[in-house]
């Protein structure tokens, strides 16, 4: 596949489930899915000697033809608010989730090898605080091959 030829679908889905769910449905022919505030919830309960109802797994939606690219939260208030599916097909690319480079809630750095060229896609979720810009802003990194930088800036003009 030449890059060019990218299926990407990008969506804020303000973490509903529903919609991801019917993403992976009906976005069959797209080869990546980048969402912006994933739903991020209580998938079931685990045993645990600490608590005999069990203790809360948690985590967000799955599908066997998507494989799911996020950071796992350190804490209960770190969700990721961003995260990328790739369809199956593309798994000859290698891609990676590079938290070596970028390691933030709302930044999802994926690379991915073509014709032994690395390239990069950047999923970006700015709050209203901008936090996911300034971050890119004071973070000295240079990142050569990036084909696409989208997301859900949240910028708007005073006026």
């Amino acid at each position: 596949m030449i890059i060019k030829n990218l299926r990407i679908f990008l969506q804020n889905v303000r973490k509903n489930s529903d919609i991801v769910t019917s993403l992976f449905e009906l976005l069959t022919q797209y080869d990546i899915i980048l969402i912006q505030e994933p739903p991020w919830s209580e998938i079931c309960k685990v045993l645990s000697t600490l608590c005999s109802e069990g203790e809360p797994l948690m985590g967000t939606c799955h599908h066997p033809n998507w494989i799911t690219y996020t950071r796992i939260p350190s804490t209960d208030s770190d969700f990721p608010r961003v995260i990328a599916y790739i369809n199956i097909r593309l798994s000859s690319f290698r891609f990676l989730l590079r938290k070596d480079i970028i390691n933030h809630r709302d930044i999802g750095l994926i690379s991915f090898f073509n014709n032994n060229v690395c390239f990069y896609i950047l999923n970006v979720y700015s709050d209203s605080s901008h936090s996911a810009l300034k971050y890119l802003k004071d973070t000295e990194v240079n990142i050569d091959n990036v084909i696409l930088m989208t997301g859900n800036f949240n910028i708007r003009d005073r006026l």
